[in-house]
């Protein structure tokens, strides 16, 4: 029995360190950072604004390719979105590295109502290539991103000469990284190893990849205790190591650890 339980316990090791080594590389610039997208908007002089929102592109500084997310997808009435009142369009990993622009993909069914009639939105330029959100920022691996798409009604809204009205839209992007992560180098490499970190409230763990580069994401701030397991069929004491701390926004690097063989 003990050795099928060692045995269970190796094999769920090497799945577990097979499955995070790609995702959780501390040093790949082509990583993963977490992505929050949420819609919101300011009040406006209407019955409804009623946005359908297809998709969002995420573009790339340097070459990366673009990225289709696969978001929340719908018709949304803008003029609900107000008083702290947001919709979750995303909420998912991106590849790192410098975003420049957030393009918001319309559908066809776009309207306004107006003294309670509802006249269609004229929005083509919108549904053929997005609304342009210019953005700037650089996404780092392991860091959880929220950006809010807030859109000003009274600003976007534009009443045409035929009684119309267009969407010219105005849309001011805003972006706050909601946790840090914790990185390190475990010393020798190839020893399939757990990491921990534990503040007593939150607990999170990965594992380190074949070159012994690890990245525990989503910390929130705090101080932890951080555990370096390695497998333990092979006997090797555990490491604990104390009072490291986390800033939000930023990747706490711990350097090189070297287990006691």
């Amino acid at each position: 029995m003990k050795s099928l339980l060692k045995f269970s316990l190796i094999a769920l090791l090497i799945f577990g360190f097979t499955a995070c080594s790609s995702d959780d590389d501390a040093t790949n610039p082509d990583g993963k950072a977490k992505l929050s997208l949420r819609l919101t908007d300011a009040p406006g002089d209407y019955d409804a604004v009623f946005i359908d929102v297809e998709e969002v592109v995420i573009k790339y500084n340097g070459g990366q390719d673009d990225v289709v997310l696969g978001i929340n997808a719908g018709v949304y009435n803008l003029l609900e979105l107000t008083a702290g009142v947001n919709v979750l369009l995303f909420n998912d990993e991106v590849p790192a590295g410098n975003i420049s622009q957030i393009r918001l993909v319309l559908g066809e069914d776009n309207t306004i109502v107006v003294d309670g009639q509802t006249l269609p939105l004229d929005t083509p330029s919108a549904q053929q290539s997005g609304l342009k959100i210019q953005v700037n920022e650089n996404l780092q691996p392991g860091i959880l991103y929220e950006f809010m798409l807030d859109f000003d009604v009274d600003k976007s809204i534009v009443a045409q000469g035929n009684g119309g009205y267009s969407l010219k839209p105005v849309i001011r992007a805003t972006t706050v990284a909601e946790s840090g992560a914790i990185s390190g180098v475990i010393i020798p490499p190839g020893i399939i190893t757990m990491i921990t970190a534990d503040n007593g409230s939150a607990q999170i763990s990965t594992y380190a990849n074949p070159a012994g580069e690890f990245l525990v994401s989503g910390v929130p701030d705090g101080t932890y205790t951080v555990t370096v397991q390695a497998d333990i069929a092979l006997g090797i004491p555990p490491i604990v190591i104390n009072n490291v701390i986390v800033v939000q926004g930023e990747i706490t690097n711990m350097g090189q650890i070297e287990l006691q063989l």
